[in-house]
């Protein structure tokens, strides 16, 4: 694919949050659609397994890496426009690559209100929208109007109404665990105008309360567990007295400032160590209160065991 650069052995760690994982053997970075469907075809071809890549904030990529074509939806496809409709709200239309939290800062600098949680959020656009993403009250549900992906065979596009979002999950994250492929290539989201000055104070005070309360200066892909229904993940870590603590000297530690998080202390655990962290907490949280905690960060590629 002459047009479409792939590299080999290409390591992963600078390219997740929590700053560990091995090599993609293939790796490849595409501005279209269509080069998404060209990359796929080709792995069809050579028999590749494919994975997805975003911004790297919610996955554990394996020490081993990805032994198949590494597809990064990134800088190449961070599209971010807008236009006024004629009710007088505005729609923000955002490749899936951009970082969802610009598109809040998008939003924010065209006095639109209603993305403000986005801000502080790290992922991307398309994770946002393959995860739900959201925080202090505010989801991507909640303005996203239309989704644009490639189903494997066409490029799509969908009502936000048809996404079937949930806490934490979508329509694409269902048929990503159904091993069928939906490729999110962005969104169409509809805001209306607000207070310039209330809105910029409502970011403010959001990425105060998110750098007063989370770790944000140590490796991580943010919150490791989804909420339990009717429970918060964090109290029931720090219930189980696992609230700072570590296995081992690895790196891997269950946060001092905030237990929902699973951080890399100087980004020098493997991801072996961390996922051996996850499954701890797992098991201890569940043999002092009964309830099982679910990750919300995805595996990537082989770790064994369960």
């Amino acid at each position: 694919m002459a047009d479409i650069s792939i590299l080999e052995n290409v390591p992963l760690a600078g390219y997740s949050t929590f700053r560990c994982g091995g090599p993609a053997r293939y790796f490849a970075e595409p501005a279209t659609g269509d080069e998404v469907a060209r990359l796929f075809r080709l792995a069809g071809e050579q028999n590749w397994d494919v994975f997805i890549l975003g911004n790297g904030s919610n996955c554990l990529i394996s020490d081993e890496g990805f032994d198949g074509l590494v597809i990064r939806i990134g800088k190449n496809m961070s599209e971010l426009n807008h236009e006024e409709l004629e009710d007088g709200r505005v729609k923000v239309i955002a490749g899936a690559g951009l970082p969802f939290a610009r598109f809040g800062t998008y939003c924010a600098e065209l006095s639109l209100t209603g993305a403000e949680f986005a801000c502080g959020i790290p992922g991307s656009c398309g994770g946002a929208v393959f995860m739900n993403a959201g925080a202090y009250g505010g989801e991507a549900k909640d303005f996203i109007t239309g989704v644009s992906y490639w189903d494997g065979k066409d490029i799509k596009h969908i009502e936000g109404g048809e996404c079937d979002f949930g806490y934490r999950t979508s329509l694409f994250e269902k048929l990503n665990a159904e091993r069928k492929t939906a490729v999110i290539l962005g969104f169409e989201a509809v805001l209306s105008k607000g207070n310039k000055a209330e809105i910029d104070s409502a970011v403010d005070d959001l990425r105060c309360r998110r750098t007063a309360s989370q770790p944000l200066d140590v490796p991580s892909a943010g919150s490791t567990f989804k909420r339990p229904k009717g429970y918060f993940a964090a109290k029931l870590i720090e219930e189980a007295g696992l609230k700072g603590f570590a296995l081992d000297d690895s790196g891997a530690q269950v946060s001092p400032k905030h237990a929902g998080f699973i951080v890399n202390n100087g980004g020098k655990a493997k991801a072996s160590d961390v996922k051996r962290l996850i499954d701890y907490v797992t098991e201890k949280v569940y043999e002092n209160s009964g309830v099982r905690l679910e990750r919300e960060v995805r595996l990537v590629g082989e770790f064994g065991g369960k």
